[in-house]
């Protein structure tokens, strides 16, 4: 995560993050440049998410944060730890890719070929339309000097929750009343299924997180705070001793702190087994690890049918 800055303007998120395809839309039907220019004229590619058109789903694109094209190269931020560092920006290489006649190949490492028909949008959107699932997904392009990484970060948070195994108690302050979670340990947030689900331990330094018992499995919820894009709510919903509420404050990319509202007490927790989502390859490109849990963003708007037609004459099998 980049340092973060503490004059952000409220402009930026408006405009970026928050996507509107209607009817009123206007495509440029002949862009006055190739497909590759266009795909190279930015830096980085917003996926955004939640502008997303049909019911199926693009796995490589359903995990990405960001894509960038480099001359055959494609590269995506899938991460949120280490999220503006890692690939100096870029994310990691997830495939090779040909752009032509407005059509663009995809040979993803882990995911095989996939094909899209490229609609130029405005200036910075594109429209990537998968005819073989009948989804669309939008694209808003950006420079790296212009690009808001924080706020990605902090809007996606409880995705960085997920990025690690487990989250080990390394801190609890000498302030605040007792209270029932001073004996909790180890948290961990699981990603999959609505992606609300956390488990807790009482064991005590615990070396390989796959030998943690855990005694709890609950559901949490992170919130926003008025004012402010840096601090979190988070809800661990206890069934034996109702919930229990947090102010969640990132330290760094493997550090949160977890002020307890109700006692008074801060906790700092340290990442453990950090899961990276893109698999290792051997020489020939070929995965060779798996992830355990795989993660993917979810769209937080209604899904809603993709009126794009259908160009392609034949849908053969790749």
């Amino acid at each position: 995560m980049k340092t973060i800055k503490l004059l952000l303007g409220f402009a930026f998120m408006a405009t970026v993050f928050t996507s509107c395809y209607v009817e009123e839309t206007h495509y440029i039907d002949e862009p006055a440049i190739s497909l590759n220019q266009l795909l190279n004229s930015y830096d980085l590619w917003y996926v955004d998410i939640n502008a997303t058109e049909g019911y199926g789903e693009t796995p490589f694109m359903q995990i990405a944060f960001t894509l960038s094209f480099d001359n055959g190269r494609l590269y995506a931020n899938n991460n949120l730890v280490d999220f503006g560092s890692q690939g100096n920006g870029y994310g990691v290489q997830i495939g090779n890719y040909d752009a032509y006649d407005m059509i663009l190949d995809v040979d993803h490492v882990i995911d095989g070929y996939d094909s899209f028909d490229v609609y130029q949008v405005d200036n910075n959107t594109i429209e990537l339309y998968n005819p073989y699932n009948d989804t669309s997904y939008f694209l808003d392009g950006y420079q790296k000097s212009n690009f808001d990484y924080d706020f990605i970060f902090y809007d996606n948070i409880h995705y960085f929750l997920q990025e690690y195994e487990a989250w080990e108690k390394t801190y609890t302050s000498n302030y605040g009343a007792l209270n029932d979670f001073d004996d909790e340990n180890y948290l961990q947030f699981l990603s999959g299924g609505n992606d609300a689900t956390f488990r807790s331990s009482q064991d005590q330094n615990v070396y390989n997180t796959n030998n943690i018992y855990w005694d709890f499995v609950g559901d949490y919820g992170v919130g926003d705070v008025s004012g402010t894009r840096y601090l979190k709510t988070l809800t661990l919903d206890y069934d034996f001793f109702s919930n229990e509420y947090f102010e969640l404050s990132v330290i760094n990319d493997s550090t949160i702190e977890l002020f307890h509202a109700n006692s008074g007490t801060l906790y700092e927790f340290r990442g453990s087994g950090y899961i990276q989502y893109y698999r290792s390859t051997d020489a020939e490109g070929k995965s060779t690890t798996e992830v355990d849990r795989f993660k993917k963003r979810k769209q937080n708007t209604k899904k809603v049918e993709n009126n794009r037609t259908n160009t392609r004459n034949t849908l053969e099998s790749i």
